[in-house]
């Protein structure tokens, strides 16, 4: 079983994988199913440290409420530029400009996350109480939204209800999009 630190690295792994296939797909097509995918990926992942790993950085880490706030804000950020990527066409002018802009903020908070926060928490967990929050982490994705929907509450309990509220309605429409074929 893996600690927290462990499956929060290996989606930032994605996300650079997902990220890199937008940028070298090689029809419009492509470039759709790996934009889906890179969102469907960032969603779950930022709801998901939202509602498992925030509160308890802030609550088990020296300053962690500090850290907790600057990753919060981060997101927020992270989330507007990814609600207008996601509703954005390959043949927008700024299709490749605004992945761009977005994946620049995210590898500054995917760096301040692997080099600052997760050492901090697991630090502090022991590692039974590591695997137990990656474990939560990975079941709370499954049932988050994934779309962007930067206007929702971003702590628990109130992010933990509107996502319950709007993730039904991504699912459907990801039944509806396409994804990459592997």
């Amino acid at each position: 079983m893996s600690t927290l630190s462990d499956v929060i690295m290996h989606d930032h792994r994605e996300l650079e994988e997902y990220y890199d296939n937008i940028l070298k797909a090689s029809s419009p097509d492509e470039k759709v199913r790996c934009q889906n995918q890179f969102t469907w990926e960032l969603a779950r992942h930022s709801v998901g440290e939202e509602i498992v790993v925030y509160p308890v950085l802030q609550k088990q880490v020296s300053g962690g409420q500090q850290l907790a706030d600057r990753d919060r804000a981060e997101h927020a950020k992270a989330k507007e530029l990814l609600k207008k990527f996601q509703n954005m066409k390959p043949s927008d002018p700024d299709f490749d400009f605004t992945i761009e802009t977005l994946f620049n903020a995210l590898k500054e908070h995917i760096k301040d996350e692997e080099q600052d926060d997760l050492p901090k928490l697991e630090e502090v967990l022991s590692r039974e109480d590591s695997k137990s929050l990656a474990s939560d982490f990975e079941r709370t994705k499954k049932f988050v939204p994934t779309r962007s929907h930067p206007s929702a509450p971003d702590k628990p309990p109130f992010e933990t209800a509107m996502g319950l509220l709007v993730a039904p309605i991504d699912k459907l429409g990801d039944m509806l999009r396409r994804f990459p074929k592997e």
